[in-house]
C-alpha cells in the first residue's frame, strides 16, 4: 500500500510519520510538504497528485490561524475547501481512500449545547475557519465515496502547529515562567487531544480498514481552556496561579465556540477507548521531560552545554556554560519547566 501524506511537518503530520516508523513502516508513506505541493495555489493539487500512483491520501493541511482567517476568507476557502475538493476528485479518479482531517470548530452555533457533539449533529460554525472546514467536509464526502473525515480538537504535539510558534501547552508553560498570574477563558469548553493518539489511530485505520464516514477522533473527556491550563501548570510543576476569565474579558478577532466537545463513542467502539486527555497531557509532558533528562544530567555543574532540546537543541560538553547561554536555554518553556520541576540550578 502506498500512502501520500500532505502536511507532513505539522503536529499531526509529524506524529503520523513517527507512528509509521514506530510500527515498522508497514506500508510505503510518501510525505509531500509544501515545497512539493502548495495547496493554496490554484490547480496545484490536480497537477501534482496526477503524477503519483497511490492507494490512500491523508490530508493534514489546513489554514488554521483562526483570528487571521477572519480577514482572509478567500485563502481559507481555497485551502480548507476547494483544495480538499480537488484532493477528493483525485482520490475518486484513482479509486484511492481519502482521509481528511477536520475540526471541532465546525460546531459552535448551538449556544445552549451542553452534551458532547456526535457525528450526526449538524455543523453550525461561528467563524470563517469553521465555515471553510465545514465546506471542505461536505465537498470531500460528496466527491469521493471512500472518504474518511476525522474531526479533531485542540491538538497538541511535539512538532508544534504549522505556522505557529507553539501549541497551547507550550504557551501556558512559557507564560507560567514569566507571569505570577495567568488569566485563561473558562467559558469555552472543548476536547484537549494529543496528536500522537490521533496519529496512531490513523495508522490503524489505514492498516485495518474502516468504513467511509465521519469520525470524532479526540481524547476522552472535556475541559475549559482554564481547566486545561490549570492542569498543565500543575503537572509541569510550575509555581504560578491560573485564574478564570470570560471570553468577553479576552476578546479575539474570531468568535470561538462556547461548547465544542466531541463525542468519540463511534471511533472508540470500532478501535477501542481513546485515552483521557489528562493521560494524554501527562504522556506529552513526560516525553519532553524524558528527552531533557537524558541529555541534561545536571545544569548546576555547567559542564553540560545544551545546544538543542526537544527536537530543537543538541548536546555538547564544555568546561563552562556562560550565564547568557543558560538564559537562552530557559527561554524554551519545556526546558524551563523541567528545570523548575527537578530543581536544577
Amino acid at each position: 500500500m502506498r500512502v501520500l501524506l500532505l502536511g507532513p511537518n505539522g503536529q499531526l503530520g509529524h506524529d503520523i510519520r513517527s507512528a509509521h516508523e514506530e510500527a515498522g513502516e508497514p506500508f510505503e508513506l510518501l510525505p509531500l510538504a509544501r515545497d512539493r505541493l502548495d495547496v493554496s495555489v490554484s490547480g496545484a493539487v490536480e497537477r501534482v497528485l496526477d503524477e503519483f500512483a497511490f492507494d490512500a491520501l491523508v490530508n493534514c493541511t489546513s489554514y488554521h490561524k483562526t483570528d487571521e482567517v477572519e480577514d482572509n476568507a478567500t485563502l481559507a476557502f481555497a485551502v480548507n475547501a476547494h483544495a480538499v475538493h480537488a484532493m477528493a476528485r483525485a482520490c475518486a479518479a484513482k479509486r484511492a481512500r481519502f482521509f481528511h482531517v477536520s475540526t471541532d470548530y465546525v460546531f459552535g452555533g448551538d449556544v445552549t449545547r451542553a452534551q458532547p457533539l456526535r457525528e450526526e449533529d449538524p455543523p453550525s460554525p461561528v467563524n470563517v475557519y469553521g465555515a471553510s472546514k465545514a465546506m471542505g467536509e461536505t465537498l470531500a464526502r460528496r466527491t469521493c465515496e471512500d472518504a474518511v473525515i476525522l474531526r479533531v480538537s485542540s491538538l497538541f504535539g511535539v512538532a508544534g502547529p504549522s505556522g505557529k510558534s507553539e501549541n497551547f501547552v507550550d504557551t501556558i508553560i512559557r507564560l507560567g515562567q514569566e507571569k505570577e498570574v495567568l488569566r485563561v477563558v473558562d467559558d469555552q469548553v472543548m476536547s484537549p487531544t494529543t496528536a500522537v493518539d490521533v496519529a496512531r489511530l490513523v495508522l490503524r485505520m489505514l492498516m485495518d480498514g474502516c468504513a467511509p464516514d465521519l469520525y470524532h477522533v479526540v481524547n476522552t473527556g472535556s475541559a475549559s481552556w482554564f481547566e486545561f491550563a490549570r492542569e498543565i501548570v500543575r503537572r509541569a510543576g510550575i509555581h504560578t496561579t491560573v485564574a478564570p476569565c470570560t471570553s468577553a474579558e479576552y476578546p479575539t478577532r474570531a468568535v470561538r465556540p462556547r461548547y465544542s466537545v466531541l463525542d468519540n463513542g463511534k471511533v472508540s467502539a470500532a478501535f477501542g477507548p481513546m485515552p483521557p486527555w489528562q493521560d494524554a497531557l501527562e504522556r506529552y509532558l513526560s516525553t519532553k521531560a524524558n528527552v531533557t533528562s537524558q541529555i541534561v544530567p545536571t545544569v548546576s555543574s555547567k559542564k553540560t552545554r545544551l545546544i538543542t532540546f526537544a527536537d530543537r537543541y543538541f548536546l555538547m560538553t564544555t568546561d563552562q556554560a556562560p550565564p547568557s547561554e543558560i538564559a537562552e536555554w530557559l527561554r524554551d518553556p519545556l526546558f524551563a519547566a523541567y528545570v523548575l520541576k527537578h530543581r536544577l540550578r
